[in-house]
């Protein structure tokens, strides 16, 4: 691995044929689908998770405060020496991505997740955009709007609950969060925007749900795979989906060493690294 000028002015990191070491943060395990994302891109590939158990959630916290508790997970997964940070979470990547990029960049790139509005816009419409409360409606999400969904009629959909149904793995709780935002969501809608990390782990329920008999398959757009991809394009490494089986995964809680929360072993995202071997 060496540095390579960049045509920013910033310096580069670029990967020759050496281990992949890709870190992800999150206050919880809504970066359980950016990681399965390396994973199938790189299975060779190293993952650091940092996760925050003891400050979650972040949602409810004022930014100043949020962006103090993210820097601090940032830190934790840095000092394991990755090739590139994932920053797992819209909430974090709206309020913190300044701050991580002017602590940790360039020595490591960091990756942001925006909701994917561009790309399902591209597709025509109309549009809903599933999110939490905080975020439906905020200058963000509505400057995401306005700079690239076009004429594109595009509805703003609360989902109170649903993240947190999502981090526990409550049945009961995903299932009614899931059928109350369904219900504000028009029926003329052909495509979803996911703009919630944990909803990508409930995709295929949203889809069920939102779905009107007779009309065309819904199209769902989460950001995982795109995240995942710029990560392995930031430090010059390609996409390797036959790379043996062979990357290891190390779980960060708040700064310590454990494993990946059990909540996580409920969706696919989460068995695809229980298969993982840990750090040793």
């Amino acid at each position: 691995m060496r540095s390579l000028p960049h045509g920013t002015g910033r310096w580069r990191r670029i990967v020759y044929g050496g281990r992949v070491k890709i870190a992800l943060m999150d206050s919880g395990i809504g970066l359980l689908a950016a990681t399965a994302a390396v994973r199938r891109l790189r299975p060779d590939a190293d993952l650091i998770l940092s996760l925050d158990p003891d400050g979650m959630p972040w949602g409810p916290r004022t930014p100043k405060d949020l962006t103090g508790r993210a820097l601090a997970v940032a830190e934790a997964a840095a000092a394991h020496r990755p090739d590139a940070l994932i920053v797992g979470c819209n909430t974090a990547t709206v309020h913190a991505l300044p701050a991580l990029r002017a602590r940790l960049e360039p020595d490591v790139p960091v990756i942001g997740t925006v909701p994917a509005i561009k790309p399902a816009a591209a597709g025509g419409g109309p549009v809903a955009i599933w999110a939490t409360p905080a975020t439906t409606g905020s200058p963000y999400q509505r400057g995401l709007i306005e700079d690239f969904a076009g004429d594109t009629e595009v509805t703003e959909v609360p989902c109170p609950g649903l993240a947190d149904a999502v981090e526990h793995a409550d049945e009961t709780a995903i299932t009614e969060a899931v059928a109350a935002a369904a219900a504000l969501t028009p029926d003329d809608v052909t495509t979803v925007v996911l703009g919630c990390t944990h909803y990508e782990l409930v995709a295929e329920r949203i889809r069920a749900a939102v779905q009107r008999p007779g009309a065309p398959r819904l199209v769902l757009h989460g950001s995982a795979g795109a995240v995942a991809a710029q990560a392995l394009r930031r430090i010059g490494a390609r996409p390797d989906p036959g790379a043996p089986a062979t990357g290891t995964l190390t779980v960060l809680l708040s700064g310590r060493e454990g494993t990946l929360p059990a909540p996580a072993l409920a969706y696919d995202e989460g068995r695809l690294l229980r298969a993982v071997t840990p750090a040793g």
